[in-house]
């Protein structure tokens, strides 16, 4: 069963946190269909939060399709998202680069700067944050940055 981990300085509302860790919980293979998420008595016991709020979260991922409520019993999942398991060869080796990531000094908020500049690169080349590779004068557009071709 998940566990969520509300943090209230992150600026991000409670009932978001709770979406995002489910949906991180079913691309991680940690809840799979037909699984049944804690009832919103026991989240609230767990985090302090007002039993609106988990049910605002439970409507939205109902929303998307993911979660489907049945009066009584709870609310239990539908589908999943992605294909990677918690226990994939791919976490593997995220964790041992997150564990040289913090032996070389880099703090939770450097380590995740550092990856999403990565993912970005690979999965958003054109979306926004400053790159090397992407000119910066408007004038330049269309053309390649020096030492690159077409």
């Amino acid at each position: 069963m998940v566990e969520y981990r509300i943090d209230r300085r992150s600026g991000v509302a409670t009932y978001l946190q709770i979406v995002q860790q489910t949906k991180q919980a079913l691309r991680l293979g940690l809840l799979e269909p037909g699984d049944r998420l804690p009832t919103a008595r026991e989240v609230v016991q767990v985090t302090a939060v007002n039993p609106n709020t988990v049910l605002k979260a439970y409507r939205e991922l109902e929303r998307e399709g993911l979660v489907e409520a049945r009066r009584g019993l709870g609310t239990f999942v539908q589908r999943t998202l992605g294909a990677t398991a918690a226990d994939s060869p791919l976490r593997a080796e995220l964790s041992a680069w997150a564990d040289r990531a913090r032996a070389a000094g880099l703090d939770r908020e450097d380590a995740a700067a550092l990856l999403t500049s990565v993912l970005d690169e690979h999965w958003n080349p054109a979306g926004p944050g400053p790159t090397a590779s992407r000119p910066t004068d408007p004038s330049d557009e269309g053309r390649l940055p020096k030492g690159d071709t077409a």
